[in-house]
């Protein structure tokens, strides 16, 4: 059992969801660029995994994505709630970047569909549910890749995302204290 503020010691979060992070927030993404792009699920696979499949042929298109960058925005907000026993919520705001590398004949094309649907209202609500929001995107930059000895078209557009974090620790209210005045 995790430690309150009455046993002290660390505190570890509880009793609140918890962002998505590495597998629920690639999932999040690959259903991202699979409902704006319009490529099959099967075609958009995360960036980094521990056994990558093949890779598809020249003349299909695809994507890879995955987080390339976090950094944390200003100062983390600390507030107390009072209720029952009582806890601290913590809320932090992060900036991510994630890098989207499309290839095929059509790259470019399903790069520019992505880059211009991240800003329709109805795409960025989705994403809403996760607390996070889009708020930018990169240029489409062209980096070909020779692979097999042969040339492969590759676009690579990167997607900036804020997404608010929010904690819960247990941080009881003070039922009484004993308090000493010094002079």
């Amino acid at each position: 059992m995790a430690n309150t503020s009455a046993t002290g010691g660390y505190l570890a979060p509880a009793g609140s969801p918890a962002p998505p992070e590495d597998d629920q927030l690639e999932d999040v993404l690959q259903a991202m660029v699979v409902g704006i792009s319009g490529l099959s699920g099967k075609f958009v696979r995360p960036r980094w995994q521990a056994k990558p499949p093949k890779q598809p042929e020249p003349d299909v298109n695809w994507c890879a994505v995955g987080v390339h960058e976090t950094k944390t925005v200003a100062n983390p907000a600390i507030d107390h709630d009072g209720s029952d026993e009582g806890h601290d919520q913590y809320q932090m705001h992060e900036e991510f970047q994630v890098l989207c590398t499309f290839y095929g004949p059509q790259a470019q094309a399903y790069a520019s569909i992505l880059r211009d649907g991240i800003f329709v209202p109805q795409n960025s609500e989705a994403v809403k549910a996760y607390r996070m929001a889009f708020y930018g995107a990169s240029d489409i930059r062209p980096v070909p890749e020779l692979v097999n000895q042969q040339w492969v078209r590759r676009y690579d557009l990167t997607i900036q995302i804020r997404r608010q974090v929010v904690r819960v620790y247990p941080v009881l209210n003070i039922l009484s204290a004993d308090p000493v005045i010094v002079d």
